[in-house]
């Protein structure tokens, strides 16, 4: 994607600044902190004993960009790879509340590849929360097709939230009116919306924030950051805790502003280059013996504050 071209960039454009990113981070809430491990540690883990009296806080998972009906170099079996993180939630002593997923479902919006991604995450026998990525609104009707899907009770593009547990969880779309160079975009309508929906609660209220593209500027040469996100964050800034999950960059990339912590996550379809280190974004191609490798399950820590959310991330193989 040269120079001129990323100032024409629409959605088809697009299609060269693909994203996988986020599909297997297990989050657990416990006293307004999310807190996260492993995929295969919680595999590992026992199941607590009801008669100690324990009580289990509520988690949930965050996968992203499953990219469905991708077949390209950089992996020719996107599908098997987002098959394998299903297989792991599966596997899992203590079942997640929940799935939430960050966008880019499909690589075409088509109706098969739709339904084909619905199949494999059925598999995990949870129920699943979605946002649309650039990808998921390719479709003539600009994201009918998602919307036909998972926006039967959402608003506009398709936002909405939710609360569980104490927690109040906010889906965010900001890929439906990308931006010259194909920043993501709220626009006026869904920040009304959002204003409304944070009015009146307790400023102790655990905020998890989802959206597909970053709500910080990470790159603005590559489009990755929304341009209007910091009126959004401003209707936050007044929360103890507010947590903010993206999936489009393909990497693990952090930032703690006050009491929001933002956290990128990493791809199981295939890495991206880091901010600036080729000339455009896209699917980084690696050997194949080596592929799985830089496939990974992301462990998160959110610490609410100042401090940092801690990740480690654990290969596919």
């Amino acid at each position: 994607m040269d120079t001129k071209a990323s100032d024409r960039i629409d959605r088809r454009g697009m299609l060269q600044c693909m994203g996988w990113a986020g599909t297997g981070a297990l989050y657990v809430m416990g006293g307004g902190i999310a807190s996260s491990i492993s995929l295969d540690a919680a595999l590992a883990a026992q199941r607590p004993d009801p008669a100690a009296g324990r009580v289990t806080p509520f988690s949930f998972l965050q996968i992203s960009d499953s990219h469905v009906g991708f077949d390209k170099p950089a992996n020719p079996n996107a599908r098997g790879t987002f098959q394998e993180a299903v297989a792991k939630i599966k596997l899992l002593p203590q079942k997640p509340a929940f799935i939430l997923h960050t966008g880019d479902i499909t690589h075409l919006s088509k109706d098969a590849e739709f339904a084909d991604a619905d199949a494999i995450v059925s598999e995990a026998g949870i129920p699943a929360f979605h946002v649309p990525g650039e990808h998921d609104m390719l479709d003539e009707g600009g994201g009918k097709a998602f919307l036909s899907r998972y926006g039967k009770t959402t608003l506009g593009t398709g936002w909405y939230s939710f609360d569980h547990d104490g927690v109040h969880f906010i889906a965010l779309v900001n890929v439906a009116n990308l931006q010259p160079g194909g920043m993501g975009h709220l626009g006026e309508e869904q920040l009304i919306w959002l204003a409304r929906d944070l009015a009146g609660r307790s400023a102790s209220t655990p905020i998890v924030v989802f959206a597909h593209i970053p709500l910080w500027t990470v790159y603005a040469d590559w489009g990755w950051g929304t341009d209007d996100s910091l009126q959004a964050l401003s209707l936050m800034r007044r929360f103890g805790s507010v947590t903010v999950l993206n999936g489009h960059i393909h990497q693990i990339i952090q930032k703690v502003e006050g009491n929001i912590s933002f956290h990128s996550a990493r791809s199981t379809a295939y890495p991206q280059p880091a901010p600036g280190a080729a000339r455009s974004p896209g699917p980084l191609k690696v050997a194949a013996e080596t592929l799985h490798s830089v496939l990974g399950i992301r462990t998160a820590t959110v610490v609410p504050g100042a401090e940092p959310i801690a990740l480690i991330d654990a290969a596919l193989g």
